[in-house]
C-alpha cells in the first residue's frame, strides 16, 4: 500500500496577466530621498527594540526589523512625492504600528547574506496598492536591490507578472503554496543605491534580489512602506 501523500498541485500560473512595467505608471524611483540619510541610518542602528524573524524564529519575514522607522517629519515628504507621482489625492497605511501585524508600514529591516534570498511575491490588495523600499546602507553592492518578476509557463514560454482583479494575492491566484524553483523569471531589476526610494504597484510580482553582510552595520538596511489609495 502506498501511503505517501500525493504531490502538491502545480501552480495555476496561466491565471496571471502580463503588464509590461512602465516607469511613471507601474514603478517610480526617487534618488536622494532623505536630506540626511546617514543621520537616519545611525539612529536606526542604535535601536534596541529589534524583533527577529527567519531563520532565527519561525516567521514569514527574514532578518530583523523595528517600527516605526522614519519620523513623521521624515515620512511626510516621501508620502507627498508618492501622491504626486501616482496622482492620488490621499495615501494611507492600513494596520500601521499594530503589534504582531504581518503588515508593517514604515518598518526598518536588516537582512544579511544567508538569512534569506529572493522570494517573489505580491502584497495583498486588501492591504495596499503601492509598496516602496528605501535603501539605507551605502556599502551594499548594486545587485542587492529589488526586481520585478514574471512566471514561466509549463511549456517554457513567459507568462504574467500581476494578478487579475478577482484575486487578492499571489498564493490565491496560483492556488498553491508549492512553487517550483524555476517558476519566476526576473523581468526588471532596480539597482541598490544608497538613499534611493523605489516604489511600485504592490500587485506586481517583486522581491529583494539579494542580501548582504553579517553584522548589524554591514547588513542590507531598508525601510519599507505600504500605502492604500
Amino acid at each position: 500500500m502506498n501511503l505517501r501523500p500525493p504531490p502538491p498541485a502545480a501552480p495555476k500560473a496561466h491565471r496571471l496577466i502580463y503588464r509590461p512595467p512602465v516607469q511613471g505608471r507601474d514603478y517610480w524611483i526617487l534618488d536622494n530621498a532623505l536630506p540626511d540619510p546617514l543621520a537616519v541610518r545611525q539612529r536606526l542602528l542604535s535601536r534596541q527594540d529589534w524583533v527577529l524573524g527567519a531563520p532565527h524564529r519561525p516567521e514569514s519575514w527574514p532578518g530583523m526589523r523595528a517600527q516605526p522607522a522614519l519620523s513623521p517629519e521624515e515620512l511626510a515628504p516621501l508620502e507627498a512625492w508618492a501622491r504626486q507621482q501616482t496622482g492620488q489625492k490621499k495615501l494611507f497605511a492600513i494596520g500601521a504600528g499594530l503589534q504582531g501585524s504581518q503588515f508593517n508600514h514604515n518598518c526598518v529591516q536588516l537582512v544579511g547574506a544567508g538569512e534569506s534570498g529572493p522570494r517573489p511575491h505580491t502584497d495583498s490588495r486588501k492591504l495596499c496598492k503601492y509598496a516602496a523600499v528605501l535603501y539605507l546602507n551605502p556599502e551594499v553592492p548594486d545587485h542587492c536591490g529589488t526586481a520585478l518578476y514574471r512566471v514561466r509557463l509549463p511549456e517554457g514560454s513567459l507568462g504574467g507578472n500581476t494578478l487579475p482583479a478577482r484575486y487578492t494575492n499571489l498564493v490565491e491566484a496560483l492556488d498553491s503554496r508549492f512553487v517550483p524553483p524555476d517558476l519566476f523569471v526576473e523581468d526588471l531589476a532596480f539597482d541598490h543605491r544608497f538613499n534611493r526610494l523605489v516604489m511600485y504597484k504592490a500587485d506586481l510580482i517583486h522581491s529583494a534580489t539579494a542580501y548582504w553582510g553579517t553584522t548589524l552595520e554591514s547588513k542590507r538596511m531598508t525601510v519599507v512602506m505600504f500605502w492604500m489609495a
